[in-house]
């Protein structure tokens, strides 16, 4: 039996063979519609990977809480004193983001796991001679396991240390390199602005490059020094200390000092008056994060004497909402990539009803001879099956090569998993079954006698 429909087999392959362009263009449908559903997949696969590398950068189940500073409330953003209505109206005092805040989420608000204060600042690490750019934040430890951040070697700060605001740091794998690359860096100084600064630790270097790294709030450690959170306020910048008599020029650190690093507008510097340019809070449960939201929006409002002057994001849920959005268009995507293959099924069934037409001489013959309507059904569904395979391993080339060539030309990630190969290759076999079936069974069917006298 066996041996029978092998040799069906060999007729089909002879067929094919014996008609190599009709049985190329046939194939195409398949070919691009596999192609084309490996390379959406795979394009799929890669932004739900940059989704994931973000949600992992932002940290899991967090809240950021940041200022909403007006800086044109008595005028234009170039102080041109165009007011406005509501500029016209006194406007209360809020005393901003502070420590005091801080400690009122820690004390009120249960669902809190960890919690961090961010102070930032640009400027320029020096040591040696050397100089790097870099960016300094004032912290609390929480923030390394907030934002999944690990240690390569030294260690964090201690309660002791961020208490009584030691000039210390933990450096980026950037600034190790750069500035202590033929040194071990733990336990040199480096300087930053007009504070040195003991390294006590250095972080494991992140190998995630994200363009829009941070509109997603994420933070790209690198090229980052670290230091305890009591450090820069008092070393470096307290906004909650700045008064007329620093504004009037005082330099020193007695009163209200203030250190300037970026050279910004002053206008911007001193209209700024939080103390914190960020609170992160972390929660508990995911299901947690609407409810604390609400909570900490509240909280902090009547505590600013009901003035909003402060935003609260949630990056996981705008990511998720983002992923999802990729999602669905992903899916859009595959849809018009499977009509391909949908398509080529169509093509597939239309030339093997002409090719039954072509060859009612061939069948009738073969019936003749002893032939039964399965070796029919066999020699004709065979060919059908083996051009929508052939066509489905020509297009997971080509769409393994298309995949490429979209990273490598548009700068997108793409990803090719073996599960995605698996499901376009097996649904152009399937197509070939699907859209074969009704042709053989046709030729099949065919009445010897009739068939050879068909002229």
């Amino acid at each position: 039996m066996f041996s029978r429909y092998f040799h069906d087999i060999e007729i089909a392959i002879e067929s094919i063979l014996g008609n190599k362009l009709k049985s190329i263009l046939t194939a195409l449908g398949i070919i691009f519609g596999t192609a084309a559903v490996i390379a959406m997949l795979a394009i799929g696969n890669g932004a739900q990977q940059e989704i994931l590398e973000q949600i992992k950068m932002v940290g899991v189940n967090n809240i950021v809480i940041s200022p909403s500073i007006d800086l044109t409330e008595n005028g234009d953003e170039n102080g041109n004193g165009s007011e406005t209505e509501n500029n016209k109206k006194k406007k209360k005092f809020s005393p901003g983001l502070t420590m005091k805040d801080i400690d009122a989420i820690k004390r009120i608000v249960p669902s809190v796991k960890r919690i961090t204060p961010e102070i930032i600042a640009n400027s320029f690490v020096v040591q040696n001679g050397k100089r790097v750019p870099a960016k300094i934040i004032g912290i609390s430890n929480d923030y390394f396991d907030i934002y999944n951040i690990n240690l390569e070697k030294g260690h964090l700060f201690s309660d002791y240390q961020t208490e009584i605001g030691t000039p210390i740091c933990v450096i980026g794998a950037n600034i190790s390199a750069k500035i202590f690359s033929d040194v071990d860096p733990i336990n040199q100084y480096l300087k930053f602005g007009h504070v040195w600064l003991k390294v006590v630790g250095v972080l494991e270097k992140s190998s995630v490059n994200l363009s829009a790294a941070d509109n997603a709030g994420v933070n790209l450690v690198n090229d980052n020094v670290y230091i305890p959170v009591q450090t820069m306020l008092l070393r470096y910048k307290n906004r909650a200390l700045v008064n007329s008599k620093s504004l009037g020029g005082g330099t020193g650190f007695g009163g209200g000092f203030f250190f300037s690093f970026s050279g910004g507008n002053e206008k911007s510097a001193l209209s700024n008056y939080n103390q914190l340019d960020k609170i992160i809070v972390q929660v508990e449960e995911t299901e947690q994060l609407t409810l604390t939201t609400e909570v900490l929006s509240r909280m902090i409002l009547r505590r600013h004497m009901d003035v909003q002057d402060f935003e609260i994001t949630v990056p996981e849920l705008l990511l998720k909402q983002q992923q999802r959005t990729k999602d669905i268009f992903n899916i859009v995507l595959g849809a018009i990539a499977s009509i391909s293959l949908i398509v080529g099924g169509i093509g597939i069934m239309n030339i093997m009803f002409a090719t039954v037409m072509e060859r009612i001489k061939e069948i009738g013959i073969r019936l003749a001879l002893g032939a039964k309507k399965a070796d029919i059904i066999a020699q004709f569904l065979s060919e059908a099956i083996l051009i929508s395979v052939s066509g489905g391993l020509i297009g997971v080339f080509f769409g393994v090569v298309f995949s490429k060539l979209i990273t490598k030309f548009a700068d997108i990630l793409t990803i090719i998993s073996p599960g995605s190969i698996i499901v376009a290759f097996g649904v152009s076999a399937m197509i070939g079954v699907i859209f074969g079936i009704s042709p053989a069974k046709r030729a099949a069917e065919r009445d010897p006698i009739e068939s050879l006298r068909y002229e």
